[in-house]
């Protein structure tokens, strides 16, 4: 069982050019994406959070539990749903401002145990910047390595949400030593500061960077680094590409029995191409329609994968 925790939210989309656009409400929240993501490679997932009983909190664990994720751990709220209203540029990239003053998700509160089973735990994006849910979920990160549990975090800075930049940074550095796997992007890197040596030094057992189209880098502790290029594909958006990669490479790591330290040390050369080229893959499909719309096993297989 792999556990994903973190918020679910609702994006607001524009279908269509100008600041005026009509906006089309989607399921999604980087940890939410990874769940479902998950779910639709066939990886055991479990998801952790706190969602709203409005209609839209209802319509996110109903997505969940459509793609065959556990949603027993879910804590339910009065308050509203988190709203991000995203902007995409010529590219496809996409930007985002948030509504998050008194949503349901960041009043999560720690649980006293993980689901039975948990070989994971995945954390990241908002719910690692919002108080006081974002203390609850260190709290839990930090029990879960502590447990001996495989974790894996995704800063997706989202600087928008951070009002002391240096304090996230000191928190983030912190959070070193209780990750096992660190993944974020060439623009989460630059914002931080610093680099992946310096971070699998003080923890991670692997630190893997995302580059867009160029494809993706794993730097591993003993001091290598392995490259894959990107998939080529026609963007739609990448909205929830970064987070597909996310269960790419739990789900992989998964399969090869390497989520703990020791396996992902025994990946070598050619488990790293072949789990960096699944995730690769898995985001293209993610980029090549809109929204957060990640592939299922099936179509992975038809590519080869």
């Amino acid at each position: 069982m792999i556990v994903v925790t973190g918020e679910a939210l609702i994006d607001l989309v524009p279908r269509g050019p100008g600041a005026l656009a009509a906006l089309t409400p989607a399921l999604g929240g980087g940890p939410f994406n990874t769940a479902v993501a998950l779910g639709r490679l066939g990886s055991p997932t479990a998801f952790c959070s706190r969602v709203s009983r409005d209609a839209f909190g209802e319509a996110l664990l109903e997505r969940l539990r459509e793609t065959g994720v556990d949603v027993s751990s879910v804590q339910r709220g009065d308050e509203p749903t988190t709203l991000a209203v995203a902007t995409v540029d010529a590219g496809g990239s996409a930007a985002y401002s948030f509504y998050v003053e008194g949503t349901a998700d960041r009043l999560f509160t720690a649980p006293g145990i993980l689901p039975a089973g948990t070989r994971a735990v995945s954390f990241g994006t908002c719910s690692l910047v919002l108080e006081p849910g974002a203390s609850a979920y260190e709290e839990l990160m930090r029990a879960a390595s502590a447990q001996g549990v495989f974790t894996a975090l995704d800063p997706n800075i989202r600087a928008g949400l951070i009002p002391d930049a240096d304090a996230y940074r000191d928190r983030f550095h912190r959070w070193l030593p209780s990750v096992s796997l660190l993944k974020l992007s060439e623009e989460d890197a630059d914002w931080l500061g610093g680099s992946p040596r310096e971070w699998t030094a003080a923890g991670p057992a692997a630190v893997v960077v995302t580059r867009g189209g160029d494809g993706l880098t794993a730097y591993t502790r003993d001091g290598r680094a392995y490259s894959v290029p990107g998939e080529r594909v026609e963007v739609v958006d990448t909205i929830g590409a970064g987070d597909t990669v996310n269960a790419a490479l739990l789900h992989g790591l998964a399969a090869r029995d390497a989520l703990s330290a020791e396996g992902v040390a025994a990946l070598g050369a050619e488990g790293w191409r072949d789990l960096l080229g699944l995730a690769a893959r898995a985001a293209a499909v993610t980029c090549s329609r809109a929204g957060a719309e990640p592939p299922y096993a099936r179509e992975l297989e038809a590519m080869g994968a």
